[in-house]
């Protein structure tokens, strides 16, 4: 058994130091100006090992994307939904807040829309596939049909989190966190027909 979990935790170690180094370098030139080799020299990595996960550079930043959308939605309780802070706003809030720099060597890079296009799809499938898990057959149907209902509240998290660093954070994330809660909860609560179980 050991034998199979170190392959994953280099394989794991390997694909974090090149993200780290795509990270780096947008932080200091257009995304269009980085080429593979800038990514292997400051990951040190050989470009045999790069292409045995990834197909190009945005194949490597795809990934990432994907699966930042997939923490997100991993992370959503939603036994809280339509009741209390059940999307993690403030923790990924707080984490894009401490990338600035990288957020907005993005926007030099006019890769923004498309960023945000992709991370709206990628976080719509997670969360369609989380509510189909819990919505099994036999169960009360809900208000709206599940891929609207995902592809809503994917889009009102990304709409809030793109005005905000545009908006140059003007508000901690704690209250982001309240702000997106008081606006999405009446619609999620609404559509999943959630039912309040604390007396008045």
């Amino acid at each position: 058994m050991t034998t199979k979990k170190r392959p994953d935790r280099r394989t794991q170690r390997t694909r974090l130091r090149l993200g780290g180094a795509l990270v780096e370098l947008v932080e200091e030139k257009r995304f269009d100006d980085i080429t593979v080799q800038n990514v292997i020299e400051r990951a040190d990595v050989g470009r045999a090992t790069f292409y045995t996960h990834f197909r190009d550079k945005e194949d490597l930043f795809e990934q990432q994307w994907e699966q930042f959308s997939e923490r997100l939605a991993q992370q959503i309780d939603w036994d809280k939904a339509g009741k209390d802070s059940f999307v993690p706003v403030a923790f990924f809030f707080q984490h894009l807040q401490e990338v600035q720099p990288f957020y907005q060597g993005l926007v030099r890079s006019q890769k923004i829309d498309a960023i945000f296009k992709s991370g709206i799809e990628y976080l719509t499938n997670h969360i369609a596939s989380a509510l189909n898990q819990r919505l099994k057959p036999g169960a009360r149907p809900v208000d709206v049909p599940i891929p609207i209902l995902s592809n809503y509240l994917a889009s009102q998290f990304f709409a809030l989190l793109k005005w905000w660093l545009d908006a140059g954070m003007p508000y901690p994330p704690e209250s982001m966190d309240k702000i997106f809660h008081r606006l999405i909860n009446p619609t999620i609560k609404s559509a999943l027909r959630i039912t309040d179980t604390k007396s008045a």
